[in-house]
């Protein structure tokens, strides 16, 4: 093998090893932002949740009144 394929070798080698890093960091910025979003998400179904409660609690104290 010439010095010349041992080189673009090596220089194909580097390049894979730094997309994977680069796509490991890639992949764990997506997984802490997933996580924010699922609190997010169920911070917002916590409040519709209370919200529906709040109607129905209307709903049911306007059917007892009539």
């Amino acid at each position: 093998m010439s010095i010349e394929l041992f080189n673009q070798l090596e220089q194909k080698v580097a390049n894979a090893v730094e997309s994977l890093e680069m796509l490991k960091m890639e992949a764990e910025e997506l997984r802490e932002e997933n996580a924010r979003l699922k609190q997010e998400h169920q911070e917002w179904e916590r409040r519709l949740n209370g919200l529906l409660d709040k109607f129905r609690e209307l709903e049911s104290s306007e059917t007892s009144v009539s």
